[in-house]
């Protein structure tokens, strides 16, 4: 999938980001090069899953993965043709185990996920729905580098991004719904958090 082929399943985007952990660590640069520089959704799809996976235990990655998202989020909002990011950025790597072992710990969750997913609910993936579901993928991260420290909190605002962003690329708006809940139901917990 080189060359800038664009996912179209979870599956898919777990086989992209595999091809590129070839040698013994796999930069920024290399996963975009097998997501393809166009695919805006995809890449914050690919960043947010992999946040869902135990390799959001990995100290910087939440805050890394938060600056990647919104930088590509902000760039797709400003419709861009190709992504740009800074070099240090795409020089940043990860050890190749480490992205096999977090792509094979989401291998059956993705298959169930493509499994049950279908074009529904459109309206919710096109025109101004969409620009508003893509605009909260690229808020809802700017709080990850500040709860780095709290178990869980990342993955769950990664879950609510990656569900939000794979709705958009399916146009499956079952999945947008799905992540806004999660979204107030996040919401709702720190309220009460706050509150109590």
């Amino acid at each position: 999938m080189s060359g800038g082929s664009r996912p179209h399943s979870l599956t898919a985007l777990l086989d992209a980001l595999d091809a590129a952990a070839t040698g013994p660590s796999v930069s920024v640069a290399d996963m975009l090069e097998q997501i393809g520089e166009r695919s805006f959704t995809p890449i914050i799809l690919a960043v947010a899953v992999l946040l869902v996976s135990p390799a959001s235990g990995i100290p910087g990655v939440p805050t890394l993965s938060a600056l990647l998202i919104v930088l590509v989020g902000v760039q797709g909002l400003a419709r861009r043709r190709h992504l740009w990011l800074p070099g240090a950025l795409m020089r940043r790597r990860i050890a190749a185990g480490r992205l096999r072992r977090a792509t094979a710990w989401l291998r059956r969750p993705a298959a169930w996920i493509d499994r049950h997913s279908h074009t529904r609910l459109r309206g919710l993936t096109r025109g101004p729905a969409r620009l508003a579901a893509f605009t909260l993928c690229t808020l809802i991260p700017m709080m990850w580098p500040m709860l780095e420290l709290v178990p869980f909190v990342t993955s769950i605002g990664a879950g609510a991004v990656a569900l939000i962003a794979f709705g958009l690329l399916t146009h499956d708006g079952l999945y947008v719904l799905l992540g806004y809940a999660m979204c107030g139901a996040m919401a709702a917990a720190a309220v009460a958090v706050v509150g109590g």
